[in-house]
């Protein structure tokens, strides 16, 4: 059974979500810790928590609502968003983060990325292959990259990354459908992948499609905020 990732991405310490990315095109949904509660309360066990101040400003900005999510929850959270330093790395993990999530730095510093997979190991440390129109995209996505999709993820697989969270840009905050042909192409090219949909997810047949090509997990954004998925209806994917 697919893995259910609820998804928190913050600004200004807000709960917000963007379209496709545009910072210019925001809405806000209210306490980030009150909706992590929610989550807990249905029985949900994973949190995908991205620092959008801090991606942009390429440093981790929203630690401490990480660190009142991490204290007031079980939940296994995995952190994004401004993760260019040892120290960023640090200040993560010693908020509560269980893993984190690297993009940007596996892109522009791959050096100190690789470093990190070999000390913390594959399990703490997630590949972020953000993509618009099969390119990878860096910076909180408002930089994009010469990088193909399937020759990235080759080559960290190659280094030892076991786990990825693969974001269709170009369909993140829309709720138009995923990117599931991609994703079914990738993990058939990486079948012990554990590959994290992301982008574009409506409504439960969203779900219920990318759980029959057998993909791993998917994160839910904004068909949660905006009803269009209940809670409710995530439970029974809940182990």
């Amino acid at each position: 059974m697919i893995d259910i990732i609820p998804a928190i991405d913050l600004i200004g310490g807000k709960c917000v979500r963007l379209t496709r990315g545009d910072y210019s095109r925001k809405s806000e949904y209210g306490d980030p810790v009150d909706m992590a509660l929610r989550f807990v309360d249905h029985g949900l066990k994973r949190l995908h928590l991205v620092d959008l101040d801090g991606a942009k400003e390429g440093k981790v900005v929203n630690y401490k609502v990480l660190e009142r999510i991490a204290s007031r929850t079980p939940l296994e959270i995995d952190a994004g968003g401004g993760i260019k330093t040892d120290e960023d790395l640090k200040i993560v993990f010693e908020s509560g983060a269980a893993m984190a999530t690297g993009g940007s730095i596996a892109v522009k510093n791959p050096d100190v990325f690789e470093g990190w997979l070999r000390a913390f190991g594959p399990e703490r440390i997630i590949l972020g292959s953000d993509f618009r129109d099969g390119k990878i995209a860096v910076s909180g996505w408002e930089e994009e990259t010469t990088e193909e999709l399937m020759p990235f993820l080759e080559k960290w697989t190659k280094k030892g990354i076991a786990k990825t969270i693969c974001t269709d840009i170009s369909r993140d905050g829309v709720l138009q459908g995923t990117s599931e042909k991609v994703y079914s192409e990738l993990l058939e090219r990486f079948p012990d992948l554990y590959l994290v949909a992301s982008g574009g997810v409506s409504d439960l047949e969203d779900v219920e499609a990318l759980s029959e090509k057998n993909i791993p997990a998917v994160i839910i954004g904004k068909a949660i905020y905006e009803g269009r998925i209940s809670l409710t209806d995530l439970e029974k994917y809940v182990n």
